[in-house]
């Protein structure tokens, strides 16, 4: 049986004396894929084409580009890449130019010995590797633990389980179209956003849920509920962005720019997330359309971003391209996701209209037997797959 060969770490190096980048590579590329430059420009162009890189080298004196400015462009291009300082000069203000601006891992001074290089490239490869396989393991942990809860939620609250699900797939849908790339932060503020609505009374956890007119009072009620989520889930570490999230999308536009805290990637995240469930919440109403909400939403002064709603029209506006369709209940497949709710013979709500299909619905649908829903098909949107190849 043939074991696959581990591809070598990457590592770029940048000096303006070709001399020293031959002698760089000549050093690592036994042990690591080594991309030479002698050109800043060209240097962060092959960056951009190779993003997974594991450690940056840069000289700091150079023409048209020093090491200072290199490493703060290529920070922006491939934060996770592991950045060091090669410099044969003691200027003590472009040392903390290069610290503040590239946040650097290491300095290196010329001539540095092949032991030493390779010992501190080493160094930069594992902090590489610790920081993405910790925001792998943080993804896939956090989400794994917040689709549980959430399933138990949609036993205790099947109304608020669907709304979480449908700001899910919205909030990951306009993501994706916008190329925002922390994906997976907005779909977990999404889903957790909802906690706080299971301590409101049924009667107006009803009222904000199909968007019906709240008094000053009761609004005030339902914007304590977010608040309310962020201090149950406070104690849980690592969860400060999504956090900030969830506390500041109900905010206005120019109150999320402003808060404390506030990121260029943090703000682009809240407002999306706040697109969404405005939009879920006027288009809540079926004397509506998608097209009326997103229409009401424009008319709303500057309160949203507009590439983001430019973006919602496009997903979900009228010239969008439907993957609806009707199937009886018996041909539910996971993946599908509900339109409208479900309802048992007696009216209880089972699941609400956003819910993903899952092979945990459908177990629990054969449960209850053959008549206790209508015998009627239902309306879903198809896995892009499927509506596809329909």
């Amino acid at each position: 049986m043939a074991v696959a060969r581990r591809e070598k770490p990457k590592v770029l190096c940048l000096d303006d004396e070709p001399a020293v980048v031959e002698g760089i590579a000549r050093s690592l590329r036994k042990v690591y894929t080594v991309l030479p430059h002698t050109r800043g420009d060209e240097a962060l162009s092959d960056l951009e084409r190779q993003p997974d890189v594991a450690a940056v080298i840069s000289d700091m004196r150079m023409p048209a580009m020093n090491g200072a400015q290199f490493l703060a462009r290529a920070r922006d291009i491939a934060p996770d890449a592991t950045r060091m300082l090669l410099t044969g000069q003691t200027d003590l203000d472009a040392a903390i130019s290069a610290v503040n601006d590239g946040q650097i891992f290491r300095f290196l001074t010329k001539p540095c010995a092949p032991p030493a290089l390779r010992g501190a490239v080493a160094a930069a490869v594992a902090q590489h590797r610790l920081v993405t396989s910790e925001r792998v393991l943080l993804q896939k942990t956090l989400r794994g633990s917040v689709e549980v809860m959430m399933e138990v939620l949609g036993l205790v609250s099947p109304t608020y389980f669907g709304r979480a699900t449908r700001l899910r797939h919205l909030a990951a849908d306009l993501a994706a179209e916008l190329g925002y790339e922390a994906e997976w932060e907005i779909e977990v503020a999404a889903m957790l956003a909802q906690l706080g609505y299971v301590a409101l009374p049924p009667a107006l956890a009803e009222k904000a849920y199909f968007g019906r007119p709240l008094a000053p009072e009761e609004r005030a009620e339902v914007e304590r509920a977010f608040t309310k989520a962020v201090e149950m889930l406070a104690p849980i570490p690592r969860l400060d962005r999504i956090l900030w999230i969830i506390e500041h999308h109900r905010r206005p536009r120019s109150g999320i720019e402003t808060a404390r805290g506030a990121t260029d990637d943090l703000v682009r995240a809240t407002e999306i997330l706040k697109v969404a469930a405005d939009f879920d919440e006027l288009s809540a109403d079926p004397r509506g359309s998608a097209q009326l909400a997103i229409d009401t939403m424009r008319g709303r002064d500057d309160a949203y971003a507009h590439d983001v709603l430019d973006a919602l029209e496009r997903l979900r506006g009228g010239g969008h391209r439907s993957r609806i369709a009707e199937v009886p209940l018996d041909a539910l497949q996971p993946g599908m996701i509900l339109v409208d709710d479900l309802h048992l013979q007696n009216g209880i709500l089972l699941v609400a209209r956003g819910y993903e299909v899952t092979d945990h619905l459908l177990e629990r649908m054969r449960g209850y037997g053959p008549d206790a829903f209508a015998d009627a098909p239902v309306r879903v949107i198809l896995p892009r797959d499927d509506a596809q190849a329909a």
